[in-house]
């Protein structure tokens, strides 16, 4: 089962990190609390996730949300650009990325909609991935050289989403521009009290839509109905409460809006991959390592 590394063990005191791996040994499975963008370099390994391992190749790049799980075997040599950002800071000062159409699909929409426990594996060119590693080698600079000067971090942050999002597929189907009001209005409602018992129209009435339509907005901009949306976000906050709390994991499905255990147990599954028990466990066990062992970076 995979270890947990933790936002608050491994960030020092801003919201992004990251580094320029180049991986002989293996990396065991391990989950997130944050979210981890990584693009594959030159070399050979296999990716590890809930649904198997598959080979890697040159240019792949890997987003996983919060909850999320992965892990690298047979690595040759292998090349691997991360880097991490706060799951708090996404709901809060980087939450502006959201309203970039290409930015909230990478981060967002692909790792949330792809039904594969929040991870997603897409492509872009061998250039724009050898300019996006170099990029992220430019931002572990500036991180590690001077955090006061957050600016010149966030432009570096900004111009390596930038190129990861140009060297997309330009066949794939564009989102929208802009964020329908009405669907933004939802995610904030749904953000802002995921606990509550949420149906689709309850929702649909504070936005006075018909709930079919309303769902039909949803999927065309955010590529997922709103009750799916809510049950990813509410496994999101639960693996969050479970990282670093300790209520009993009844509670902690209260907590996010699933009062019955089984049934929180099975869908806490189900979008990430490891029981309620079985996350915890992990996150208890890293969390000791991290606090008792020698302070290490982390290697994607």
């Amino acid at each position: 089962m995979p270890a947990m590394l933790h936002e608050h063990a491994l960030f020092a005191g801003g919201p992004v990190m990251a580094g320029v791996n180049h991986l002989n040994p293996d990396v065991e499975p391990h989950a997130h609390d944050f979210l981890e963008i990584a693009v594959i370099g030159t070399g050979h390994g296999r990716h590890v996730t809930s649904q198997g391992e598959q080979p890697l190749r040159r240019g792949q790049v890997i987003v996983l949300r919060p909850g999320a799980w992965h892990g690298f075997r047979g690595c040759a040599d292998l090349t691997v650009a991360n880097f991490c950002l706060s799951a708090q800071a996404l709901r809060g000062e980087l939450a502006a990325l959201y309203d970039i159409p290409m930015l909230r699909r990478m981060l967002w929409t692909d790792p949330v909609a792809s039904g594969t426990h929040g991870v997603a594996v897409t492509a872009v060119d061998p250039a724009a991935a050898e300019e996006a590693i170099a990029e992220i080698g430019l931002l572990e600079r500036d991180l590690a050289a001077d955090r006061s000067r957050p600016g010149r971090v966030l432009g570096r942050l900004v111009t390596v989403l930038g190129v990861l999002a140009d060297g997309r597929d330009p066949g794939r189907q564009p989102l929208e521009s802009t964020v329908h009001p009405a669907v933004a209005a939802v995610i904030a409602r749904l953000e802002a009290a995921p606990a509550d018992p949420w149906r689709l129209d309850d929702l649909a009435r504070t936005v006075n839509l018909d709930p079919a339509y309303l769902g039909r907005l949803f999927r065309r901009y955010v590529g997922l109905t709103p009750l799916g949306f809510l049950a990813r976000l509410r496994a999101e906050r639960a693996a969050t409460l479970l990282a670093h709390s300790t209520l009993p994991t009844a509670r902690v499905g209260a907590a996010v809006g699933w009062d019955d255990p089984t049934y929180f147990a099975r869908r806490f599954r189900t979008l990430v991959g490891l029981t309620p028990t079985e996350y915890r466990e992990r996150s208890r066990s890293a969390a000791h390592a991290q606090l008792s062992g020698p302070a290490g970076r982390k290697s994607s």
